[in-house]
């Protein structure tokens, strides 16, 4: 048996076929605008009225903070399974892997519960009315499997499908977004400041139901930091990197909240919504405006924004289980860090992240309760991921061993950090707060659930691999000799 020194001497590289542009599409399409629109409209409108509209700021100000601070991580340290490594280099190995044991299963659960929610569609798509938690199940491991060919297929069938799903999203929620303005407006731009309503204080509605509204906006602003999940398949990544990161967010946001603002001004009876008549107002106001016909390739988009969300949480998880075998921080590390053909696919990992999602799909269909878990942990534990390496970086900073990279802010550098942590920790815990909101209370606490759960096996798993971890500054001239043969 080898032993990880003389793994590190002949390492599995991967090969540098991504672009800016290609990592740019990556982490747009990880969390699409219509995946984060459609997932969090109706319940933050429920949660707020219109007036939640402006948490879209508040969210997105606090996420450009934290991509401020990950586009220095990934500038200095652009290497595959992006907070794993950053968090790993910042304050140690056992640090680094709980971070990356976070965020690989927060992936993986994401990836299912996006699969899932494709499924729906899909069903709806095909005339299966109400189907049943099996065969949604079912379509669900159809996309999973055909995602899995995708990926094993190689990058160029990968991008290939990422620039056409960006062109269907940006068309279908800027053009759908556009035509409800001009055309179908019902309220007036007064809506977005009637906050909780005249019967409600300012200030209760502030820290009660726009708190609730800014915990769901939360899901819309993650997954810029997959562009670093794929950092040693794009080309100079310490030039582009940064701008993938800062530029997905940006444009997310704009096109989320644009698609928000057209939607919210153009539903018909914002009372009925209210009242919680109307199950899915998304749905609702675009046949109002569009009639009937809009139906199918409404949903159609949706199908499409979700497969492209779905693919890009594939790759992110199996690139982050492809750097810890790398590292010799998993069992069975020599197969999973294999990679496959002249692309040099990772493909083990990749057919494990199928696996997992296959297991989570059958249980979801034993208890229902377990899908509601799975989507009540994924917004928790992105922002929980996010603190490891945001709470590093701090104390660097704080005990002066930091240094700048090629993207640097400068003296700002420690304020940022510094407000950056304070912005995750607070949403955090708006996000995991256990409100009262099903009757089955454990599921309030999903979040909690999951983290118990995920630090009990982590904790298990990282004592049998510890003494096994290859040496960070090993993997750093690996990867730094890989980047100067590319740019050659």
């Amino acid at each position: 048996m080898s032993s990880p020194a003389s793994q590190a001497e002949q390492p599995q590289q991967l090969r540098r076929e991504f672009s800016l542009w290609s990592a740019f599409a990556f982490a747009f399409a990880f969390i699409s605008p219509i995946v984060a629109l459609y997932a969090i409209f109706g319940l933050a409108l429920s949660a707020a009225g219109p007036s939640f509209w402006w948490g879209f700021l508040l969210v997105f100000g606090g996420q450009f903070l934290v991509a401020l601070v990950f586009a220095q991580l990934v500038s200095r340290w652009p290497l595959e399974g992006s907070i794993y490594q950053w968090s790993r280099r910042l304050l140690g190995n056992g640090y680094g892997w709980f971070a990356g044991w976070t965020y690989m299963w927060t992936l993986v659960i994401a990836m299912a519960t996006v699969a899932l929610g494709a499924a729906g569609f899909i069903a709806n798509i095909v005339g299966l009315e109400e189907p049943s938690g099996g065969a949604l199940a079912l379509i669900a491991l159809v996309i999973l499997l055909g995602g899995t060919a995708v990926n094993l297929i190689g990058r160029g069938a990968l991008k290939l499908f990422m620039t056409a799903s960006i062109i269907a999203e940006v068309i279908g929620s800027v053009g759908l977004g556009t035509w409800l303005l001009l055309f179908h407006r019902h309220n007036s731009l007064s809506v977005l400041f009637a906050g909780g309503g005249a019967d409600v204080d300012f200030f209760a509605y502030l820290s009660g139901p726009f708190l609730l509204a800014v915990a769901f906006i939360g899901f819309s602003f993650v997954g810029f930091e997959s562009a670093g999940s794929i950092a040693e398949e794009v080309h100079e990544p310490r030039r582009y990197l940064p701008k993938a990161v800062l530029f997905s967010l940006t444009f997310i946001a704009l096109v989320v909240a644009y698609s928000s603002l057209a939607i919210i001004l153009a539903i018909p009876d914002l009372d009925a919504v209210a009242e919680g008549s109307v199950s899915d107002p998304v749905y609702d106001t675009l046949t109002d405006a569009l009639g009937a016909g809009i139906a199918k390739p409404v949903q159609l988009l949706f199908v499409i924004g979700f497969l492209a969300s779905f693919l890009a949480l594939q790759t992110s998880a199996s690139r982050v289980i492809w750097a810890y075998a790398r590292d010799g921080a998993l069992p069975a590390s020599g197969a999973l860090a294999r990679l496959r053909g002249q692309a040099r696919i990772p493909t083990i990992a990749i057919l494990i992240t199928t696996v997992v999602g296959a297991a989570l799909f059958a249980l979801s269909i034993v208890a229902n309760d377990v899908y509601t878990m799975m989507v009540n942990f994924t917004s928790g534990g992105f922002y929980l991921a996010f603190l490891f390496p945001l709470i590093g970086f701090l104390v660097v900073l704080v005990r002066r061993r930091w240094t700048p990279a090629r993207f640097s802010l400068g003296r700002w550098t420690l304020p940022v950090a510094a407000t950056a942590v304070v912005w995750a920790v607070l949403q955090f815990i708006n996000i995991a707060w256990p409100r009262v909101a099903f009757e089955e209370r454990y599921l309030d606490w999903s979040v909690w659930i999951g983290v118990v759960v995920l630090l009990v096996l982590g904790a298990a798993l990282f004592a049998s691999v510890r003494n096994r971890i290859i040496p960070a500054a090993v993997i750093d001239d690996i990867e730094a000799e890989d980047e100067l043969a590319d740019r050659s």
